[in-house]
């Protein structure tokens, strides 16, 4: 873990952490959907499947229009067997998901130290709920806030603000966790929150790395030693 470039003037009281490849692997839980596609549809393309999802074309990375393409380019397509693969998509993405390695024990441990948790994610509020129920994590937040709440993406800072605001906390208050530079550390950086780069998260393939952070963590339980640095958690 690196040590923070700076401290905050009052004591974290909150955590907010981003959700797909923080808590979880979700990059490699979509890389076994797309192979299980494949193989229903009798190709060996995953990784280009993967990258369809992945591409920045003005649609929702979790769109399924990204299958029907592929499909289509693979001379593949049709009604029935699409509708077929968006269902296999789908389980066989939530089938995959495990919590990364200590990340259930660590969050358990900032509650039972009165951190107030919370999720903010780019995902709809019907996918994080499933999400973090099959990785056993909804239990421990205390909210979870996603683009749908205000219309806006991050980076965008409205979800952040609408975090704030639901926690009821300053941002020199809260510290945030995310594996994305630009999406994650950098908007919440400008608003005034600690921020911590889940670099063993990250798999924004195509992402610039100019956005830094005040700590870089090597693993989940890094986070414990952040907050232990003269602070003390507070819940409402």
């Amino acid at each position: 873990m690196q040590e923070p470039l700076g401290t905050p003037d009052s004591p974290i009281t909150a955590v907010l952490f981003d959700m797909d490849n923080t808590l979880f692997d979700f990059v490699g839980a979509t890389i076994a959907a797309c192979n299980a596609v494949n193989r229903r549809l009798g190709l060996d393309r995953g990784q280009d499947l993967l990258f369809s999802f992945l591409r920045h074309d003005g649609r929702d990375f979790e769109d399924v229009r990204h299958i029907r393409d592929f499909m289509v380019d693979n001379a593949v397509f049709s009604e029935d067997l699409f509708a077929e693969c968006c269902i296999i998509y789908e389980e066989a993405k939530i089938r995959n998901l495990t919590p990364y390695p200590h990340s259930r024990e660590t969050l358990q441990e900032l509650r039972e130290q009165g951190f107030f948790l919370s999720v903010v994610t780019d995902a709809s509020f019907e996918n994080a709920v499933i999400r973090l129920e099959k990785t056993g994590l909804f239990p421990l937040f205390d909210e979870v806030i996603t683009a749908g709440m205000t219309g806006t993406h991050k980076p965008d800072p409205g979800v952040f603000l609408c975090a704030l605001e639901k926690m009821k906390r300053h941002p020199s208050e809260v510290l945030m966790v995310g594996d994305s530079l630009r999406r994650d550390i950098g908007p919440a950086k400008r608003l005034g929150m600690v921020t911590a780069y889940a670099k063993y998260g990250d798999r924004n393939f195509f992402e610039d790395r100019e956005e830094k952070a005040d700590i870089t963590l090597a693993d989940i339980r890094d986070v414990l030693a952040v907050v232990k640095k003269g602070k003390t958690g507070a819940r409402d």
